[in-house]
């Protein structure tokens, strides 16, 4: 009896097919806008707010709840490619875990800059933001590779 040559096959064996990233990829594409945009946070709260009118009541925890969507959004992206083999549960609870604490460390550091207080309001909204990005992540775009 002749061995079929599909038991060497990934695909016929339960997992997909899967090329890693080249490291110029994955630094470029998937670490680069991460720590860009945690920089830019970082940038951003460490320097007295804007005095200016709000445009409607609250627009702050809009603004933090969209960036921390898209940091959350970014840190999956970036998760997915690092460690392609990862479930989806996984994958979203490391994403959210790093838009939490970022959220965290960045009302902290804000704490510490003149002008600028920490918030458990503008927290919530980080948290509401990391929970969104996460989930359009994984619901639009994991696997699609």
């Amino acid at each position: 009896m002749k061995p079929s040559s599909k038991v060497c096959d990934n695909q016929n064996l339960g997992g997909d097919s899967y090329a890693p990233a080249s490291p110029l990829k994955l630094n470029l594409y998937y670490r680069l806008p991460l720590a860009g945009f945690c920089l830019l946070l970082f940038f951003q709260s460490s320097f007295p707010s804007a005095i200016s009118a709000p445009l409607f009541p609250h627009d702050d925890k809009l603004m933090h709840l969209g960036a921390y969507a898209f940091l959350a959004f970014l840190a999956a992206r970036n998760i997915e490619q690092e460690r392609p083999l990862f479930s989806r549960r996984t994958l979203g609870v490391l994403a959210l875990l790093f838009a939490v604490l970022y959220g965290l460390t960045d009302e902290i550091h804000q704490a510490f800059v003149p002008d600028r207080t920490a918030c458990v309001m503008d927290f919530a909204a980080d948290i509401l933001g990391g929970f969104i990005g996460t989930g359009f992540y994984l619901n639009f775009f994991h696997g699609k590779k």
